[in-house]
């Protein structure tokens, strides 16, 4: 079960929140701050979390350049543009008719219950927010997720393969069980934070895409430490 604000307290001082705190400052000491998730605007943030769906991010950056070009990266304009034209700009991040509906159902919504603006949709808390998301046709929990954290900017942990697997390689649950499950892992062990929570799932992808992958490369990984200790 997600939890909603009010339960999502950070507990008191505990090992695990030790060692997840421990985790991030070794990661950012390696990697840096990552300034996750690209985008010039909420709107392009929100478009790129629709298209990044079962893709890769190059091709996303081709989609958003694509409508960029057409001028049609407004709330507006995608409204009002047509869903063949829509799925011809975005035709490079695949699936291009499924996302071409989804976008539409997504600018829809905050075009119609919010006045086309980003702003009053994200005058609502988290768990609100969240909610509406999901309830929008084609947008699942991930994809809700990272709408509310990076575009939105509100505390929320974003689960992803990536995220699956480190917490699987390193024995943070002897079960994690499904996406809420390990997203509630995160939330009741870290401080309810949004930078936390935007730096900490971006260096958790940068972990698996360098040493965390699906065959670990453990020698080397600044978490190396982690696993034996």
């Amino acid at each position: 079960m997600w939890y909603p604000i009010a339960v999502m307290l950070a507990s008191g001082n505990d090992d695990m929140k030790d060692r997840l705190l421990s985790i991030f400052d070794t990661l950012l000491n390696t990697f840096g701050r990552r300034e996750w998730w690209p985008g010039d605007t909420p709107l392009e943030i929100m478009v790129g979390a629709v298209l990044t769906q079962n893709t890769s991010w190059k091709n996303v950056e081709k989609a958003i350049a694509s409508l960029k070009e057409g001028g049609v990266m407004s709330l507006p304009a995608l409204h009002e543009i047509s869903h063949a034209e829509l799925a011809r700009l975005i035709r490079s991040s695949g699936f291009y008719n499924i996302k071409a509906g989804r976008l539409k159902n997504l600018v829809n919504v905050i075009y119609d219950e919010y006045n086309g603006n980003i702003s009053h949709l994200k005058s609502y808390d988290a768990v609100y927010i969240r909610r509406r998301l999901l309830a929008v046709d084609g947008i699942g929990k991930e994809t809700a997720d990272s709408i509310v954290l990076y575009a939105l900017e509100k505390p929320v942990f974003v689960i992803d393969a990536y995220t699956k697997r480190f917490a699987g390689n390193h024995g943070l649950l002897s079960d994690p069980g499904g996406y809420d499950e390990l997203q509630s892992f995160f939330i009741e062990h870290l401080p309810l934070d949004t930078y936390l929570f935007n730096e900490y799932h971006a260096l958790i992808v940068c972990l698996c895409q360098q040493y965390c992958r699906k065959v670990p490369q453990c020698r080397g990984c600044p978490l190396e430490s982690d696993l034996s200790g």
